[in-house]
């Protein structure tokens, strides 16, 4: 090959003067961005296609294969969840400082829409104990109708994010952090029920952590005790209950685990029992739950104003009012329902965006009977999942058992003693708390028990909301900080009497690392003092305006130093964002040779490497 030919020809590559023309086009360094019209047209055609629908509409799967073993089974899951969810939704109706027919309002349109919209057959979705407890505030502050005026809200919320397929917000909430809320709301909860649990009355009502305590404190002296006699024996049997569940052989483990099923239920009943027997004595030695209105809630608008305390709210007061929880609480109830689903999983991928649809309609479709907030309920699940369900179809009749009991049995719910319904939230918040997964923290990497002590710390004094934005915050400053320290590996070798040093970044670079990248690369060549600095992007396929300026200004350095700089295997795109910046300084720094030393060999100043516009 005549050399100096070849050098002419090459030297000339930026004027396209000696470039073949099948390689024209490999020399356009536009950037080109994503057909956004044909992206959108097609997201629009695919939405009346059989496996979107199928997608959306899971019963569709399901239903052509319902036989009547499938509906036994489907009987007895719910009426068994329906036993553990009535005395549940009453108890955390006043958790969220509501009369307690709230909470049975609250707890059968998600179940039936669930059921037809729902992907995962063992999630029910009720109010919780979490939900109960983010709307407490806006309950004091604006009664029934800040916590229905949440529940349209919220699902308003999940829905449009559904719509945008906006699933994969969840992955930005890490395990550390849902840990500690899910810990701190336990807690708090836990903190809450004590003054029920030894039938203290519930004057100046309080919904932070650190109130509770001190309302608690001010008021021991009220403590009542055949109150606490019931509630800590109550509470003391649902531990037992729930520890020996499923334990033993035979016979005595089948009946464990039905017993274990029904503990809630019996408990209540009991104590219900034993509150009515005394009442034909003319006794009351317990704080009763009281009456509550029977019937079906109507069926009406959510609330746009109210009146509370005297005080006439417009729908722009009651926003103000509701603040950040309005984008709280839709965010825990994803975070719970997609947690749940993918526990019950079994291995199969769970749809996001569809768990946001099934929630978001329940929501709406719920607060025109006066409904709380509601989520997926882990223990519910759990009761669900050992019960056999086969379908989502088992939701239908845990529904239809809740309206049975608001039609027939809400003048029996008088007796029921509110320390037995604080023992029932009690126990359930004791074995919610993942206990394993922050020894897992321990054990695994202690670092994440930052962020889970942090969300622990700032929901208990700061509240849930606040809280588990802090939570996440501190989470994210974790990945932000790797991303601004990328890991950078330089090594020394000596080719043809020159010493080179290899400077090679070990990811991705963007603006938070670029002035580190530059920094490490001029603090490494002030140390080494090379004649040629091979800087090596093969790991490298993103970079951002920042990065190309610093780098850029990282060549002149060099260069002032009167040393010379090469960059080897770098991607093609960022390639590209760099000639749109300065294409006449680094189209002749790119080198694209399979190994450094050939790199070295080859290199001539001031021309492009033969092997590098062959692969351009």
């Amino acid at each position: 090959m005549n050399t100096e030919a070849t050098e002419s020809t090459l030297y000339t590559v930026k004027e396209n003067v000696a470039v073949e023309p099948e390689r024209r086009d490999s020399l356009d360094h536009r950037e080109h961005f994503p057909n956004f019209g044909h992206h959108i047209v097609r997201q629009f055609n695919n939405l009346w296609t059989k496996e979107t629908a199928l997608r959306r509409l899971p019963f569709l799967k399901w239903a052509p294969n319902y036989n009547l073993t499938s509906l036994v089974s489907d009987i007895i899951a719910g009426i068994t969840v329906g036993l553990t969810s009535i005395p549940q939704s009453i108890a955390y109706a006043t958790v969220a400082n509501l009369e307690p027919q709230y909470g049975l309002y609250s707890n059968f349109m998600g179940s039936f829409i669930y059921a037809f919209l729902g992907s995962v057959k063992e999630i029910t979705v009720a109010p919780t104990a979490v939900m109960a407890l983010m709307v407490q505030q806006p309950v004091l502050d604006l009664g029934p109708a800040g916590a229905v005026l949440l529940s349209f809200l919220s699902g308003c919320i999940m829905l449009l994010l559904g719509c945008f397929n906006f699933g994969f917000v969840v992955q930005f909430i890490s395990m550390p952090v849902i840990t500690g809320f899910i810990t701190a709301a336990a807690i708090t909860i836990i903190s809450s029920q004590l003054k029920s649990l030894m039938g203290i009355s519930s004057s100046g009502k309080s919904s932070g952590f650190v109130d509770t305590w001190i309302n608690l404190y001010e008021n021991i002296g009220e403590t009542r005790l055949w109150d606490t006699v019931l509630g800590f024996s109550s509470l003391t049997l649902l531990i037992l209950l729930t520890l020996i569940k499923g334990r033993g052989k035979g016979a005595w483990k089948i009946f464990t685990k039905y017993i274990c099923l029904l503990r809630n239920a019996m408990i209540v009943l009991s104590g219900g029992l034993l509150a009515y027997i005394c009442s034909t004595q003319e006794k009351y030695p317990f704080r009763l739950t009281g009456k509550v209105a029977s019937g079906l809630p109507s069926i009406q608008l959510p609330p746009f104003e109210t009146e509370h305390d005297g005080k006439h709210y417009d729908f722009g007061d009651m926003l103000r009012i509701l603040g950040s929880s309005v984008i709280s609480i839709p965010l825990i109830s994803i975070l719970e329902i997609v947690s749940i689903g993918k526990a019950f999983s079994r291995g199969r991928l769970v749809d996001a965006t569809q768990e946001m649809l099934s929630l978001g309609c329940c929501n709406v479709a719920s607060s025109f009977i006066s409904s709380i907030p509601t989520t997926a309920s882990f223990a519910r699940s759990a009761i669900n999942s050992s019960s056999g369900v086969v379908t989502p179809f088992g939701g239908v009749f845990t529904g239809a058992l809740v309206l049975l009991a608001l039609g027939l049995l809400t003048d029996y719910f008088f007796y029921i003693p509110k320390t037995t319904l604080a023992a029932v939230i009690i126990a359930a918040m004791i074995f919610i708390i993942e206990y394993r997964a922050v020894a897992e923290m321990w054990r695994i990497k202690r670092m994440d028990m930052v962020p889970f002590l942090v969300t622990v710390i700032a929901c208990l004094f700061l509240g849930l909301e606040i809280g588990i934005v802090v939570g996440i915050a501190v989470n994210l400053c974790f990945p932000l900080y790797l991303t601004s320290r990328p890991r950078i590996t330089h090594r020394i070798m000596n080719v043809k009497e020159a010493t080179v040093l290899i400077i090679r970044p070990d990811s991705d670079l963007a603006f938070s690392s670029a002035e580190y990248f530059r920094e490490k690369i001029l603090k490494l060549v002030t140390k080494t003092l090379p004649d040629i600095v091979l800087i090596d992007g093969e790991w490298v396929k993103f970079v951002d305006s920042t990065v190309v300026r610093n780098l850029s200004s990282t060549v002149s350095d060099i260069k002032q130093q009167e040393r010379h700089v090469l960059l080897w295997r770098w991607d093609r795109n960022v390639r590209n964002a760099l000639y749109r910046f300065k294409k006449d300084k680094f189209m002749p720094l790119f080198r694209n040779d399979e190994s450094a030393e050939k790199v070295i060999e080859n290199w001539k100043p001031g021309f492009v490497n033969d092997s590098f516009v062959n692969n351009v």
